[in-house]
């Protein structure tokens, strides 16, 4: 059936179709303009673990979500479709979850991998599967960039982008990256893996591509990430207690969007961590922290950011990890639909 029969038929009103894609939508992967990619992987997550089974949630909760946005006219109809989840490498995060698990607990006894020989076994065998996670990411992103697809993608832990990044630099010479964080992620293979979580953006500063990185809510970061932001002129970081300060004193956050955005090239690659938001909307994330953004806030900077004709290129989500109630994801699944509309209307795919 072709995509404009699907639209006809299509009742956006009525209950989602669990046995229809994200959100109910009628759409294939064939016929979306924009491509979720889903990545079950939480190996090198270093406190709570669970945002593994993060895209099944927020695909499960999605069938609860509104289609209508306000925002976008007709949102709905430009088409989204996520990819199955990948049952291997789901199997294989799980498997090395215990082992790191089993590292970590080490490490914070003080043994390193230089003198421990089942640490440093583990050490190995985590960055080689990582490695080829990131691989395997950058390889289905390509698939979807050749067919002139927006990709996205749905995690997972924040390790798991770096592939799409890596794709993206294929196909744009030089673009930013607007992170939206409650960390830096700028530290150097943390607690020895080499594409951990917490090293997401150093490793995103090594493609050549990325011209600069915007942190947006930063709150949580050590001293050598402080050291970075302050020599790397490509970095720049709005943290959260600064922003705070500045609207109690009385500057509105469309201001501070206004500089947010002046950093920025005119091709953006979207970095969602959840846990940028207020942790009262994501409490099971694995690394929450006080303070951080209302939902509407991060949803007006994207308009912004829109409005002022940047084109996403590309967007991640990540560190979606459902509690008992599933409240995180339903939180991510709402996010997750306005991300996608505000990128695909930024790409001109709005046809209204």
């Amino acid at each position: 059936m072709k995509k404009e029969d699907k639209i006809a038929q299509f009742n956006p009103n009525d209950i989602a179709d669990a046995e229809g894609n994200l959100y109910g939508l009628p759409f294939t992967p064939a016929d979306a303009e924009l491509v979720i990619i889903p990545v079950p992987w939480e190996v090198t997550v270093s406190y709570s673990a669970g945002t593994a089974a993060g895209p099944e949630a927020v695909l499960e909760a999605s069938y609860q979500v509104d289609l209508y946005d306000p925002n976008v006219a007709d949102a709905w109809k430009m088409g989204l479709a996520m990819l199955p989840v990948d049952k291997k490498v789901k199997a294989t995060s799980k498997r090395l979850r215990k082992k790191a698990e089993q590292y970590i607990d080490l490490y914070s006894l003080g043994k390193t991998a230089e003198k421990n020989k089942t640490m440093k076994t583990i050490q190995q065998e985590v960055n080689a599967a990582c490695k080829e996670m990131n691989a395997w990411v950058k390889k289905e992103a390509d698939k979807q960039l050749r067919k002139n697809k927006v990709v996205a993608l749905l995690g997972g832990d924040h390790s798991t982008p770096l592939g799409l990044m890596q794709a993206l630099a294929q196909t744009y010479p030089s673009f930013g990256i607007l992170q939206i964080d409650a960390h830096a992620d700028l530290r150097d293979a943390y607690e020895g893996f080499e594409f951990s979580h917490a090293s997401i953006m150093f490793n995103a500063l090594k493609i050549p591509q990325v011209s600069s990185l915007t942190q947006v809510g930063i709150r949580d970061y050590c001293e050598d990430e402080k050291n970075l932001i302050d020599a790397d002129a490509r970095i720049h970081t709005f943290f959260d207690a600064d922003l705070k300060a500045q609207q109690f004193e009385g500057k509105s956050w469309k201001k501070l969007c206004d500089e947010i955005i002046a950093t920025l090239p005119n091709q953006v690659y979207l970095s969602f961590d959840i846990d940028g938001l207020d942790p009262k909307l994501c409490p099971n994330t694995g690394t929450p922290v006080p303070g951080g953004f209302e939902f509407e806030q991060v949803v007006y900077l994207v308009q912004q950011l829109v409005k002022a004709k940047k084109q996403i290129i590309g967007f991640d989500i990540n560190e979606v990890s459902p509690g008992q109630d599933e409240w995180d994801a339903n939180v991510g699944a709402r996010l997750l639909y306005k991300m996608s509309n505000l990128c695909l209307l930024s790409n001109g795919k709005n046809k209204a």
